[in-house]
């Protein structure tokens, strides 16, 4: 399963097999554009084959800015013309806060705990790029945690 998440100038995808993390990264480059974000997820879907793609559902509750929808839509597109599953869930708010989430997705995964924020961002700070990260998690743990008939409906 790969999942990709998009933020405000960055994109980061998790690559996982039967729950277990196996790749991940972080782009700036690649989110400054449609055209870079789909080479960039192209190169990703055919270098580790995944089954299926998971993106952010850009409708009702969707908090993105236009230009983060559009490059979500774009990968969702993407993803459907490959042969792969394509899934696309609504951003899951377990939690109080996304450090709250990334904390306790850093328990299920250390092996990405190196990229949880020092501390918790001010109003006025920037947020730290490894967030989106964790958000890419969040979709693929909204997946494989979730009901079966989300992938279901995915299928067809």
């Amino acid at each position: 399963m790969l999942a990709v998440a998009v933020a405000s100038g960055k994109a980061g995808y998790v690559f996982l097999q039967r729950g277990q993390l196996q790749d991940w990264g972080i782009t700036v480059k690649a989110a400054g554009s449609s055209a870079e974000l789909v080479g960039f997820a192209q190169g990703l879907i055919n270098e580790l084959r995944p089954d299926v793609v998971v993106t952010e559902d850009c409708t009702k509750n969707c908090r993105k800015g236009k230009k983060s929808k559009r490059l979500i839509r774009s990968l969702a597109e993407l993803a459907s013309h490959n042969s792969v599953l394509d899934v696309s869930v609504p951003r899951p708010r377990l939690f109080q806060s996304k450090y709250e989430e990334a904390q306790t997705l850093a328990k299920a995964h250390p092996e990405i705990a190196g990229y949880l924020p020092v501390q918790k961002r001010r109003i006025f700070d920037f947020e730290p790029r490894s967030m989106v990260l964790f958000e890419a998690l969040a979709l693929a743990q909204e997946v494989m945690k979730g009901p079966p008939t989300r992938l279901a409906a995915a299928m067809g």
